[in-house]
């Protein structure tokens, strides 16, 4: 295994002439339940051993995280990387270390053999239980569409679960092996969040990124289901693009990371128009942010907890948000809609949005999926879409609704 040491600020861009057979599969391929694995379009990691853990207290996460790894390298640990998830409520303890041992590779799209077939997990006799059921769900709909007409706020993301149950132990490798392959161009992610428990993972949506002084977030929100015909495919993400409702959804969302990022850069650029992202199940609208940094000090952590949580995953405003979601989801959001990446010492790091996820437990997996509601929304249509997203995990573990 690998030391810290090899942990690299900037790790180099694939060459597409010369593609790293094998760099990348092979940290996938040697995960483990409790390492640490996250791939983006940037890099592979895969780290062992918890050597520091962040800890919970009374202080700002990013100024915990800067001791932490000020501590590990004055401990003489060269290049010190903190790595894991923080959840959805910023008030409640984050999964975060610096890892003992971390190896880098190159993205895993860069290695040819990503396109390589895995085979399906060994338990193929899910039991299956919606949290809230689709009626309910679609009832929580209801009433905050009726709120919203009231004019108490402008939109809220409403979440469902699926607890799924397996009468073995479940395959954590194969079903990250399942999930990479599917999208390797995306975010995917496997973390401990506590004892016996992983939180696995494949998101399509950058929250934000710092190099140097160059910033970059890609906020995502509005959405419609992928079709297996070309042409029903197509005529989709044709509808997304001028979808009136899903274009001021997404603009919600834009605004507000602009305000958010506004504050610490010296320009910022933000397109007129979104485009769109593609995953294996959903057409998302896309807006790629990027800005300049004004000062050095500020990590990619401390942007990341100045936008979190964006109006993609909770609602504006905010405050009024997080209490619709409180009366109306029956269940503790725990790290879904919170916040998984890496950061080093120097401030660089990428964090992303902890969506399209599970928490896996012994023999039992939560899956989570979400909907952005505003005023023109349907409840049937929120209900078909939050099935749609759940379809990137239950295809991990081939089975259905």
């Amino acid at each position: 295994m690998s030391t810290a040491s090899q942990v690299a600020t900037h790790v180099p861009a694939a060459d597409p002439a010369h593609p790293a057979v094998g760099a990348a599969t092979s940290l996938l391929d040697a995960y483990a339940p409790g390492d640490r694995f996250l791939a983006t379009p940037g890099r592979t990691l895969l780290a062992r051993g918890a050597a520091r853990p962040v800890p919970h207290d009374a202080r700002p996460l990013d100024d915990r995280v800067k001791a932490t790894l000020a501590e590990a390298e004055a401990a003489g640990q060269a290049a010190p990387v903190v790595i894991g998830a923080i959840p959805f409520d910023h008030e409640a303890p984050a999964a975060l270390d610096v890892p003992a041992a971390l190896r880098v590779a190159p993205p895993l799209a860069s290695d040819p053999l990503i396109a390589l077939p895995v085979g399906v997990p060994g338990a193929a006799d899910w039991g299956i239980r919606p949290v809230p059921g689709p009626e309910v769900y679609g009832a929580g709909v209801a009433s905050a569409v009726e709120r919203m007409w009231r004019g108490e706020f402008s939109k809220v993301v409403l979440a469902r679960t699926l607890e799924l149950t397996s009468p073995d132990p479940l395959d954590l490798p194969t079903m990250l092996q399942r999930l990479a392959r599917r999208d390797p161009l995306g975010y995917t992610f496997a973390l401990p969040t506590g004892a016996g428990r992983t939180l696995i993972g494949a998101s399509p949506e950058l929250l934000v990124s710092r190099q140097g002084q160059q910033v970059v977030a890609n906020p995502l929100a509005g959405s419609t289901p992928r079709s297996t015909d070309l042409a029903e495919d197509v005529r989709r993400a044709a509808a997304l693009l001028e979808s009136a409702k899903d274009l001021h959804e997404h603009a919600v969302v834009v605004d507000a990371v602009h305000q958010a990022l506004a504050p610490h850069c010296t320009e910022l650029t933000v397109p007129a128009r979104p485009t769109l992202i593609r995953t294996a199940t959903m057409w998302h609208l896309s807006t790629t942010v990027t800005g300049t940094l004004a000062s050095p000090d500020t990590s990619a952590l401390a942007l990341a907890c100045a936008l979190h949580p964006t109006p993609a995953v909770c609602g504006t405003p905010t405050t009024t948000a997080r209490q619709i979601i409180a009366e109306t989801e029956p269940f503790d959001r725990g790290f879904f809609t919170g916040v998984v990446g890496w950061g080093n010492a120097h401030g660089d790091g990428e964090w992303v949005v902890t969506i399209r996820c599970a928490e896996a437990e012994r023999r039992t997996l939560r899956l989570y999926a979400g909907a952005g509601i505003v005023a023109a929304s349907e409840p049937e249509a929120e209900t078909a879409e939050t099935a749609a997203k759940f379809r990137t995990f239950l295809s991990a573990l081939g089975a259905e609704l």
